[in-house]
């Protein structure tokens, strides 16, 4: 009897025991033939999801002849505003337009990447799409060149005052407007300047515009000091600034270009501000003097309101830039004038004003023009339509 119960229960064990292995063994399989299959899945997603290409910064050459008209970075970075002047450029004769980069404010109009420039704080991020904007305007054909504003920059003074320009008691100086300065010997200003240059033209701009490259004047100029300037001629500090961005951008083949005051053209003192024209035509390759006929002094060259004479200002101021660019043995083509767009004063600026300072600027010899309107508000009148030309990337 008891022989008979433990082959009973040796023979349950064994069964048991056969169960029991059999179902780990399938187990196992199982779970094996899962995790294989949910790998393979895995990867087979991972495969399938799409891939986006990453965005390629490309330039385009200087077109010749070169005609732009000016926006601010508020409007670029508006989608909506910004739509009816590329529509604008896009369907007429112009070809290129003139963006801020940094205005007077001091604020740079996107995000930077640059360590050295994140530091000091002043990416306003106006722009979001700035590569992108660039690249639409690229496809497009247009040239963009970038406005800095140089030496007018409150936000560095406000950061940095040390480099302002003070008045005798050692505070900030302003102008009449309110605005406060940045001494134009200060080297470390200069650093600055030429990191945002770098900056700019690595998402895409085309062209480095300098503007506000000048010692201020309207203000109280009886009670001003320049803290690294001082006893120094303006126009020897203002050329060696000239020479440093010259320095700083030709080798890279990064084109450079600065605006000065209209009247250079026609006086050969430095009008107290440093800019001489001889001096600009040495180190940039283009010159642009701020021509406004609204801005020439009443009576100027006989006339009693300049504003009201856009021909004859044109003519008579840019004929003189070019007799001084062959005397100064260069060509004159390094010549870009602003013109005028915009209303002042008594005298309402018509299509035909606008024309008529374009014809000038060709009568004088030259070919190329840019635009201002500081509101954006331009006269689609005033433009040729546009023909078939277009603009290869470099």
């Amino acid at each position: 009897m008891k022989k008979r119960n433990l082959r009973r229960l040796t023979g349950a064990i064994a069964i048991a025991l056969f169960v029991v292995c059999t179902w780990k063994f399938l187990s196992a399989d199982f779970l094996s033939d899962v995790y294989v299959y949910t790998i393979d899945e895995e990867a087979a997603a991972v495969l399938a999801v799409p891939t986006s290409t990453p965005f390629v910064v490309t330039h385009l050459a200087t077109p010749e002849p070169l005609k732009a008209l000016y926006m601010t970075s508020w409007v670029g970075g508006s989608e909506k505003l910004r739509a009816p002047l590329v529509e604008l450029i896009d369907t007429t004769e112009l070809n290129a337009v003139v963006i801020d980069i940094k205005d007077y404010t001091g604020k740079i109009s996107f995000e930077v990447a640059d360590p050295f420039l994140r530091e000091f704080g002043s990416s306003e991020k106006r722009i979001t799409d700035i590569k992108e904007f660039i690249g639409m305007l690229h496809e497009k054909g247009i040239y963009v060149i970038g406005r800095i504003s140089v030496f007018q920059d409150s936000f560095l003074v406000k950061t940095h005052p040390q480099y302002a320009v003070k008045d005798r008691a050692g505070e900030t100086w302003k102008d009449h407007k309110g605005i406060s300065w940045l001494d134009v010997g200060a080297k470390p200003v200069w650093d600055y300047i030429v990191a945002i240059g770098n900056e700019a033209y690595s998402v895409g701009f085309d062209e480095l515009n300098f503007d506000y490259v000048r010692f201020p004047s309207d203000g109280n100029m009886k009670d001003i000091a320049f803290p690294y300037s001082e006893g120094r001629v303006k126009s020897a500090v203002l050329t060696e600034f000239f020479a440093y961005i010259d320095q700083s951008f030709r080798p890279k083949n990064i084109p450079i270009s600065v605006d000065i005051f209209g009247m250079t053209t026609s006086n050969t003192d430095d009008l107290g501000i440093g800019q001489l024209l001889e001096s600009a035509l040495r180190h940039f390759d283009y010159v642009a003097p701020m021509v406004y006929p609204s801005h020439y002094p009443a009576n100027f060259n006989g006339y009693p309101k300049p504003a009201e004479k856009p021909y004859e200002i044109i003519l008579f101021a840019m004929s003189k830039g070019v007799e001084r660019a062959i005397l100064a043995s260069t060509t004159p083509s390094k010549l870009r004038p602003w013109l005028q767009d915009f209303s002042i004063g008594s005298t309402p600026y018509t299509p035909e004003m606008v024309r008529a300072q374009i014809r000038a600027t060709y009568d004088s010899g030259l070919t190329s023009w840019m635009m201002w309107n500081a509101s954006n508000r331009y006269t689609a009148a005033a433009y040729l339509p546009a023909t078939t030309t277009s603009q290869s990337p470099r």
